[in-house]
């Protein structure tokens, strides 16, 4: 089956080898966001609820390039520097999957890139 590159100017360009998603079929697979600022590719400033936001607004930026959005998100990966960080994200989290609920995994790491404090990977389907 053949996949599409999904590329969107309204979230940070990849730091790396990889795609920002990759769609087959009717299955879109997220790359992780961190809390880069699209425009300067810099980290925003703030703890990891800030951070937390800025990554959504990137995931949302994702998915909206490939025509999906958070109501078509069956599955999140929450990655974390720190647990004591996950009420925080957790409630930046909930206010942008208030109506439909994806599967959920939360990690525990040992660091991200760029010294980021949370990262998320999405999985959607249409």
């Amino acid at each position: 089956m053949a996949h599409d590159l999904v590329q969107s100017d309204g979230a940070p360009a990849p730091i790396g080898p990889y795609s920002q998603a990759v769609r087959s079929g009717k299955t879109l697979y997220c790359s992780g966001q961190i809390a880069l600022d699209p425009q300067t590719g810099n980290l925003v400033d703030g703890d990891a609820a800030a951070q937390a936001e800025q990554v959504m607004k990137n995931l949302g930026a994702v998915l909206s390039a490939a025509g999906y959005g958070l109501a078509d998100v069956v599955k999140t990966t929450i990655f974390l520097i720190d647990m004591s960080d996950f009420n925080a994200v957790n409630a930046v989290y909930g206010r942008y999957f208030d109506a439909g609920k994806p599967a959920r995994s939360t990690v525990a790491v040992a660091g991200l890139p760029r010294g980021a404090r949370v990262e998320i990977e999405a999985i959607a389907r249409k």
